[in-house]
């Protein structure tokens, strides 16, 4: 029996990196999992290749960007497996390393839309669930290390520190109703979110060069996923508004 045997869990950015990796344990673990992503294709592909673990694996395809999507994707998980457990927001995508001066109103509503109101919804939608069904939940929300290092531009940075609030103010407001809320502060990992970035603003990029070049090597997601599901599980029942630094020692830099 897994750790997650008899969970339902949903997942957001779940097609590659990180969220392909927590899908993927999930699954192994025994969680029912509805896996959220754009591309239809990937999940499809994702949820075939984990057929025969010991939980199953739903493509669910939207994009977390709307409020919509983020609320459907938990009734889904209801009316298909009967209620939630656990919610990841794995989701998230770079801006261009520009400072204040120079980022556009297009990147900071693109990166805002997907890191900070795709959690706020789904975290909204899923504490209501874990309410009307009178059960406990918990929540793993994906920041990094740009909430507490100028590793990115403004946007980014700023849309990282507004998850590790929506997390700790989470797990204040509904301790007494069993509802956990974490947080993993990702460090520099080997995913696809730098294709998000297009062109870095040069500017930028070079006043970044200091801070950058403290990182230790890249990690690899499936080492997210590890700690994922612990804060997931019941291992850490009495975890709650903690933010565990996965980045291979950085933020000790």
């Amino acid at each position: 029996m897994g750790k997650l045997t008899g969970k339902v869990a949903v997942v957001t950015g779940a097609s590659s990196g990180m969220g392909k990796e927590i899908v993927t344990l999930f699954a192994k673990e025994g969680a029912s999992v509805v896996a959220v992503a754009r591309r239809a294709e990937r999940l499809e592909a994702l949820a075939e290749s984990l057929k025969d673990e010991e939980g199953t694996v739903v493509a669910y395809p939207g994009d977390i960007s709307s409020k919509d999507v983020n609320e459907a994707m938990i009734d889904f998980a209801v009316e298909k497996f009967g209620k939630l457990d656990i919610l990841v927001n794995n989701a998230g995508i770079m801006d261009g390393m520009e400072p204040v001066g120079n980022f556009s109103d297009e990147k900071l509503q693109s990166v805002f839309a997907v890191n900070v109101f795709g959690p706020f919804y789904a975290t909204r939608k899923a504490v209501n669930t874990f309410l009307a069904q009178g059960s406990k939940g918990s929540i793993v929300h994906i920041a990094s290390e740009g909430a507490y290092k100028t590793c990115a531009g403004v946007v980014y940075c700023a849309s990282k520190s507004a998850v590790v609030t929506l997390s700790r103010n989470t797990a204040y407001m509904y301790k007494e109703e069993g509802i956990r809320s974490n947080t993993i502060i990702a460090g520099g990992f080997a995913t696809e979110i730098s294709s998000s970035m297009g062109m870095p603003d040069m500017a930028g990029y070079g006043k970044l060069q200091a801070n950058l070049a403290t990182a230790p090597a890249p990690g690899q997601p499936d080492e997210i996923a590890k700690a994922v599901l612990y804060l997931a599980s019941d291992d850490a029942a009495y975890v709650s508004g903690a933010e565990l630094a996965v980045d291979g020692g950085w933020c000790a830099a």
